[in-house]
């Protein structure tokens, strides 16, 4: 009996060691494959990641192409405006400039002597301001 429980020993232990191998193994299986689906994940995770990226980058973009637009469309109303009002007044020193010639001619008319005395009182308070 010794030599069979030498014997039984030796293929429990024969067994063991395939046993223990066939576990290496499929451990070993399982951890390449475990790391092969984390590689796949973490590539689908950064592929996720750049198209978020992009999409949001295509977001701020178009906002800032909305508010540029806007801005545009502000700035031009007010150049318009201001061109409007820049054009009253120059169509307003064209009415005044052409009364005060109207007024002019009708003083030339009917008092030519005062209009002289008038125009040479002015000619003579800017000649002096211009002195200075």
């Amino acid at each position: 009996m010794s030599s069979t429980s030498g014997t039984s020993g030796t293929i429990r232990d024969t067994v063991r060691e395939r046993d223990d191998k066939e576990a290496a193994r499929e451990s070993g299986k399982a951890a390449s494959a475990a790391s092969g689906d984390i590689q796949a994940d973490l590539q689908a995770l950064r592929d996720d990641v750049t198209r978020l990226a992009t999409q949001i980058s295509d977001i701020f973009a178009a906002k800032g192409n909305v508010a540029w637009s806007r801005a545009k469309a502000n700035v031009e109303g007010v150049v318009s405006d201001v061109g409007a009002k820049g054009q009253e007044a120059i169509d307003a020193a064209h009415e005044v400039g052409d009364k005060v010639i109207d007024a002019i001619d009708e003083s030339l008319q009917k008092q030519p002597y005062t209009t002289l005395a008038v125009a040479l009182g002015i000619g003579f308070l800017l000649g002096a301001m211009w002195r200075r």
